[in-house]
């Protein structure tokens, strides 16, 4: 925990409230930086390899396809977590609490971060929410067994929690791409809201804000995450050949070339300032064992995909494009921009939740960059 993300106004909940009292017994260890889970490890079965994920400074798969699958390989999708420590006490930092304040959480997943929260407030001023009934009951015997009591409900998160607003602060332990007008409307005027928020495209990073008495929120990004989406904003992704109609690849795709290469758009940060003004688009890339892939561009709509093609030494690249949207001619002018700009990392981004749609900016909230509506 030596990154700074660890204040003296929660070191007391650290030290009283461990991490292992809230991991399970079966887990699939995470690395930092990296959205990959290791095998399953089961405690019983290899305890040392267990404690070792336990106080290591990384994520820890603890359910896959919404408990759906057990093991004892891996599941597809990862549906909930134990948060890598730095990441949770620099959010929770971010949320500036103090004594007396009224928290809602959304997601109490392993129940460590409401108790990390009760310790420091009180578990009466701590209420969670929780969608998965099973992870709400397990969590519910960990904190009791840990000494803690906060409420924890079972329900939808983008609800939030009206029978016990308002509230002072809420922090979200799952990813967003738009701010449930519950959490807004719940939350006092100068009361804080901290949640990972990222765009359909990829690239996610914690944004902090502020609540006004106008009913609007406005604040900045933070600093890069990687959380599993709120469960009703999560998106359908349509296989590939669903975009081809039934022909091989390159079907109609129209060819042409690209100096940009695929390589310099795959940073988190760069995603991000792509995603932010490419809606409803998302990549993926199939590789191959020569070191090359293919980057497929598609839009949710599924009218729309493109194809780059990249080669490890080459300087220029082929491209392929069909549908009304040019998603490859998307990207490079969205990464245009983005180095026009000076390359800004999440810390020059903002968001502003106003109303019916929400405005991220850059540097200044004048500066409008994307709307999501």
């Amino acid at each position: 925990m030596g990154k700074g993300s660890l204040t003296s106004d929660w070191l007391p909940a650290y030290k009283a409230v461990p991490r292992h009292l809230f991991v399970p017994e079966v887990i699939w260890p995470g690395r930092a930086g990296r959205n990959r889970q290791d095998e399953r490890v089961v405690r019983a079965e290899d305890p040392a390899t267990w404690w070792a994920a336990v106080h290591r400074d990384a994520p820890i798969t603890t359910q896959w396809d919404d408990g759906k699958y057990t093991g004892p390989g891996k599941g597809r999708i990862p549906s909930s977590s134990n948060s890598m420590p730095t990441m949770v006490f620099s959010m929770l930092d971010a949320l500036s609490v103090e004594k007396g304040h009224r928290v809602l959480e959304i997601g109490t997943g392993t129940g460590w971060n409401a108790a990390l929260l009760s310790h420091r407030l009180g578990a009466g001023n701590v209420i969670s929410v929780e969608v998965d009934a099973a992870s709400a009951r397990d969590a519910r015997q960990r904190l009791r067994a840990a000494g803690f009591e906060p409420f924890v409900v079972v329900g939808d998160g983008a609800e939030g929690y009206a029978e016990s607003a308002p509230y002072d602060r809420v922090i979200a332990t799952c990813s967003i791409g738009s701010v449930p007008r519950p959490w807004v409307k719940q939350t006092r005027p100068g009361g804080i809201i901290v949640a990972p928020w990222g765009p359909v495209y990829g690239g996610e990073a914690v944004v902090r804000l502020e609540v006004s008495g106008d009913g609007t929120a406005t604040g900045r990004f933070m600093g890069s995450s990687a959380f599993m989406r709120l469960r009703g904003q999560r998106t359908e992704r349509r296989h590939v050949r669903e975009y081809l109609g039934g022909r091989d690849w390159p079907a109609d795709g129209m060819r042409s070339t690209t100096f940009l290469s695929p390589e310099a758009v795959g940073d988190w940060h760069v995603m991000f300032a792509i995603g932010v003004q490419m809606p409803n688009a998302f990549p993926w890339a199939e590789s191959y064992g020569d070191g090359s892939y293919t980057l497929w561009l598609r839009d949710m709509a599924v009218t729309s995909w493109a194809t780059v093609d990249y080669v490890p030494g080459r300087a220029e690249f082929e491209v392929r494009q069909s549908g009304p949207r040019r998603l490859w001619d998307e990207v490079v002018a969205a990464h245009r921009w983005w180095e026009g700009r000076g390359r800004p990392g999440f810390d020059r981004f903002g968001l502003t939740v106003d109303g019916g749609e929400e405005r991220v900016w850059l540097d200044d909230p004048r500066d409008v960059v994307g709307v999501v509506t």
